[in-house]
């Protein structure tokens, strides 16, 4: 046993010799690898707070009005502006990478949606980064409303079947299903849908669509 950690001893010694010379041999790469990872670390920190931060109180200011027109429905101009504030198409210009241009993504898609301009909708919801679940939940909804109206129906499947598991609720999760089931069953699926349905049912019974299930089982299952 002794001699066994004595050889185990010997070698990583050998290792540490080893390790030591190659750090001499390359003390130059080393020197300018580190040397370029603070100035990466550097110029990130300096681009955030410098940058970006001012950047984003600014964005966020801009964005209030856009929202408040969004709120009473004022669509053109919560899109464009009014002439003193900036509307969502602008803030995503003007002040990109900052949380109110991610957000302006999401807000334009709907206001896109409502306008019946499924394509743009698409590109602008396609292009926001959800960090709140409940938002992001009625973003893979839209999407699945505005390939629906475009008559892409597998495609509105999929987005519903998202937009109810991403973040599974009593509110959206079984309002998504059912739009599912319902395509699934315009898609002469009828298999599909009534297993979605049944889900509806077991999982969310006291939820509006859940207790209106028994009828669109019954359809699926053709009685």
């Amino acid at each position: 046993m002794a001699e066994e950690i004595k050889d185990q001893n010997i070698k990583l010694e050998d290792r540490l010799n080893n390790f030591e010379h190659w750090v001499n041999e390359n003390k130059s790469l080393l020197t300018y690898v580190v040397g370029g990872l603070f100035a990466i670390v550097a110029a990130y920190l300096g681009f955030t707070k410098l940058y970006l931060e001012p950047k984003s109180t600014e964005a966020t200011e801009q964005m209030f009005m856009a929202e408040k027109y969004f709120g009473q429905d004022s669509l053109d101009r919560a899109l464009n502006g009014d002439g003193n504030y900036l509307g969502f198409i602008q803030i995503m210009e003007d002040y990109k990478w900052t949380p109110a241009a991610n957000l302006s993504h999401y807000y334009a898609g709907i206001i896109y949606l409502k306008q019946g301009k499924f394509e743009e909708a698409i590109d602008h919801l396609k292009d926001f980064d959800g960090k709140d679940k409940l938002v992001t939940n009625m973003s893979l909804g839209a999407l699945g409303d505005a390939y629906s109206e475009l008559d892409k129906k597998d495609e509105a499947v999929t987005y519903y079947k998202k937009a109810a598991y991403h973040f599974e609720n009593e509110l959206t999760t079984p309002l998504f299903l059912k739009k599912a089931g319902m395509l699934l069953e315009s898609q002469a699926k009828a298999a599909e849908a009534k297993k979605v349905y049944e889900e509806i049912k077991a999982k969310y019974p006291n939820s509006a669509e859940g207790r209106e299930m028994d009828k669109y089982i019954a359809r699926a299952s053709g009685e």
